[in-house]
């Protein structure tokens, strides 16, 4: 899985241990039986070579040019990772890295509206906030305000994907719920069609951005690969 793959998408796939926070962590946190563990394995083979490498490559900073599109390799990245979760039947694994590949195309989208949010914030500190906290943060807790904001710039349904995200989020740590409880999704089919959902509209949104930032052949390759895989879902 790692042959082929060069140094910058390496890098994209998190740096500081996002991968090991993201892949290893959530593994260890979900209980699975032999089967599905035996997947998790090989996941974990395949990506330990990219996972070594990707701590030692920290992203731009906020402040550069090229932060926006770093951000949107990073989701296609996380989103690819998603559907080779979910072809596994992990679908909390699969929950988590889908909802980082929305994450940093919000990421992505207030750094390129960065200075027109500064214009529709009420105060000062709002704004000083979303240039050194929300935008190389994006807090969970503040991702419905932030989309919210959004919205106000002319994107519409931003807030609707991002509500989706956080269901994800919740069902990663809780799984299926039928009680509705502490998950929104009461089986795993439902969290894996929510899946597809969210991959697919990370897709529209890397569509829609990719002409404000450099997208280069690494991107173009990524991008080609998400989409290709989305076309095989059933």
């Amino acid at each position: 899985m790692t042959r082929g793959v060069s140094m910058a998408t390496l890098c994209l796939l998190g740096p500081s241990g996002w991968v090991l926070s993201g892949v290893f962590s959530l593994i260890s946190a979900v209980a699975v039986d032999a089967l599905l563990e035996e997947a998790v394995t090989h996941i974990y083979h395949s990506l330990y070579l990219a996972v070594e490498q990707a701590i030692e490559c920290p992203l731009p900073k906020p402040s550069s040019a090229d932060y926006a599109s770093a951000r949107i390799l990073e989701a296609l990245v996380e989103a690819r990772l998603a559907l080779e979760f979910l072809k596994r039947g992990l679908t909390r694994n699969a929950a988590g890295k889908a909802f980082q590949a929305w994450r940093a195309v919000l990421a992505a989208l207030l750094k390129l509206e960065l200075e027109r949010l500064k214009a529709v914030a009420k105060t000062g500190e709002v704004r000083r906030w979303l240039e050194e906290k929300a935008m190389p943060r994006v807090p969970t807790t503040k991702m419905i305000p932030l989309s919210q904001m959004l919205e106000q710039l002319g994107y519409e349904d931003v807030a609707y994907i991002t509500d989706r995200a956080l269901n994800l989020h919740d069902y990663q740590y809780h799984g299926p719920d039928p009680d509705m409880a502490l998950s929104k999704y009461r089986t795993r089919e439902e969290a894996a069609a929510a899946v597809k959902s969210l991959v697919k509209a990370v897709i529209r949104y890397i569509e829609r951005l990719k002409s404000g930032v450099a997208w280069t052949e690494e991107h173009e390759r990524a991008y080609k690969a998400l989409v290709e895989e989305v076309g095989g879902l059933r």
